[in-house]
C-alpha cells in the first residue's frame, strides 16, 4: 500500500501545471503595468504602450522565448489583480519591501533608485543631506521626501510636485529639493538646458523588481535567468540609457 501511495503522489506532482508551463504552452506571458507612468510605462504620440518597464518586460519575454502581452491597470488595484490571476506578473516599478516579500515572490532587482538632493548648478553651499539644515527645501509637504528633508533640519517650501519644486530652486525661491535620482534624470532628459544638478545621493537604494505570485518559483527562476542574461549582454543598461541617459539597473 505504501508503494501505491508513493506512485500516486508522484503522478499527482507530475500533473501539476505551473504558471511557467502555461506561459510556454500559450507562447506569451502577461504583465500588468499602469500605462500612465512615464517614463516607465506610458503611451507615445502614436498611442503605443512604451517605457522602461515595458521594454524590460519585452526583453524578459524574449529570453523566455515567448511574446509579452500587457494588461493596463491602475496602481491601486494592480497587486489585487495578480492575486486574482488576471496576469502572470507585474512590471511597474514595484519596490521590494519586507511586507510584500511575506506574500509574494520578487525577481532579482532591475532598478536601483537613490534619494537625491537637487540644487541650482551654481550652488556650492549644499553638498550633502546634512547641508539641508535651516535651508528652504521645495517639496510636496506630505511626501516621504519632505519627511527626509525635515529629518535633516530642512524647512519645507510647499509645492505641487517635482517639476514645480525644481522650478523654485532654479528661480532662487528655494535652496534645494529632494527626490529620487531617476525622477531628476527624467526631468533633465526632457529639459536638458535646466541649470540644476544633483548635489548628493543617498547610500541606500530602493530596489524594484518583477512581482510574481507565491508558488511560482519556476517562473521566478526563469525570469531571474533572463535578467542575468540581459544584464551580462548589456541590454538592461542599453534600455536604461535610452530612457534616463544613465544606467539605473545596477547598484552604485
Amino acid at each position: 500500500n505504501a508503494d501505491v501511495q508513493t506512485v500516486e503522489k508522484i503522478e499527482e506532482s507530475a500533473d501539476v501545471v505551473t504558471t511557467y508551463d502555461t506561459i510556454i504552452s500559450n507562447g506569451y506571458i502577461t504583465f500588468a503595468t499602469e500605462g500612465t507612468y512615464a517614463p516607465y510605462s506610458y503611451h507615445d504620440d502614436k498611442g503605443d504602450l512604451v517605457g522602461f518597464d515595458v521594454e524590460i518586460a519585452k526583453a524578459i519575454a524574449g529570453e523566455l522565448g515567448v511574446e509579452a502581452k500587457f494588461t493596463e491597470t491602475q496602481w491601486d488595484g494592480i497587486i489585487a489583480g495578480l492575486d486574482a490571476k488576471k496576469y502572470d506578473a507585474i512590471s511597474n516599478q514595484v519596490s521590494i519591501t519586507d511586507e510584500r516579500k511575506e506574500k509574494y515572490l520578487f525577481s532579482d532587482p532591475y532598478t536601483y533608485v537613490y534619494g537625491a538632493v537637487i540644487v541650482a548648478e551654481d550652488n556650492e553651499d549644499i553638498k550633502s543631506f546634512e547641508d539641508l539644515d535651516k535651508k528652504n527645501v521645495a517639496l510636496t509637504v506630505t511626501s516621504n521626501w519632505a519627511d527626509v528633508a525635515r529629518s535633516y533640519g530642512g524647512e519645507i517650501v510647499s509645492t505641487n510636485g517635482c517639476s514645480e519644486s525644481i522650478q523654485l530652486v532654479l528661480q532662487g525661491r528655494a535652496d534645494a529639493t529632494v527626490n529620487d535620482n531617476v525622477t531628476f534624470l527624467d526631468f533633465k532628459a526632457n529639459q536638458p538646458d535646466a541649470k540644476a544638478k544633483i548635489a548628493a545621493t543617498s547610500t541606500e537604494a530602493t530596489e524594484s523588481a518583477i512581482l510574481i505570485r507565491q508558488g511560482d518559483e519556476k517562473l521566478q527562476a526563469e525570469i531571474n535567468k533572463a535578467l542575468k542574461t540581459l544584464r551580462d549582454n548589456g541590454k538592461l543598461s542599453e534600455i536604461s540609457i535610452k530612457y534616463f541617459g544613465e544606467d539605473i539597473t545596477s547598484a552604485k
